[in-house]
């Protein structure tokens, strides 16, 4: 009986660790602010996508042009619409089938910050079934930045060890869920499809 209480106990309270965890970046988020957080691949920096401030900062802290565009997040694919003029038939099939992590570059962006969008007016866009970033997502109701946890022309870190300490001491919030996951993550596969539905794969 103790046993049980105790697995009881402590599933609780590791729930309202996280619970307290994402209400923290949250907040962060709506005001406007940058945090660091894990996504379904790398250590990610984010923010709300359709905050051209936030957007801003982001592009600051890791010393990165502007007109180099960063992805997103989703946690629905229903809703890419809102944020594409047209999603090409092909898009559908390319999330059902794909088997990891995949970043689909769209034509025609909108309703998005501008300093988001590439010159070419285009976004990446990838469907996130992560928990934290799943959750986070769903509840602020818009999409989120991702982008690698470095500064820009460094290596990418494959855990939060490998993070640096500027990039923690720039943003304004530091999840606390998996911190202590050291497993090495990669980067998402990256296919960017035309307006006709042309598929041009840039990393595999």
């Amino acid at each position: 009986m103790i046993s049980v209480y105790l697995r009881y106990y402590s599933k609780s309270r590791q729930m309202r660790y996280e619970r307290e965890d994402i209400n923290k970046a949250i907040e962060v988020i709506k005001a406007g602010g940058i945090i660091l957080y894990p996504t379904d691949t790398v250590w990610g920096i984010g923010c709300d996508a359709i905050n051209e401030e936030a957007v801003r900062k982001i592009y600051e802290l890791k010393k990165r042009a502007d007109s180099k565009s960063m992805l997103i997040l989703m946690e629905n694919p229903g809703l890419i619409d809102r944020y594409v003029d047209e999603m090409p038939r092909v898009a559908w099939e390319l999330i059902e089938v794909s088997d990891k992590p995949l970043t689909i570059i769209y034509p025609n962006a909108k309703n998005l910050a501008t300093n988001l969008v590439s010159d070419q007016k285009t976004v990446g866009i990838r469907i996130t079934s992560e928990k934290f970033t799943s959750d986070l997502i769903r509840r602020i109701r818009r999409p989120i930045v991702s982008t690698s946890a470095n500064i820009s022309g460094e290596p990418t870190p494959s855990n939060f060890d490998e993070i640096s300490d500027e990039i923690k001491n720039g943003v304004d919030y530091i999840v606390e869920f998996r911190q202590d996951d050291t497993s090495k993550k990669q980067s998402s596969s990256i296919i960017k499809l035309g307006a006709s539905g042309q598929i041009e794969i840039l990393r595999k």
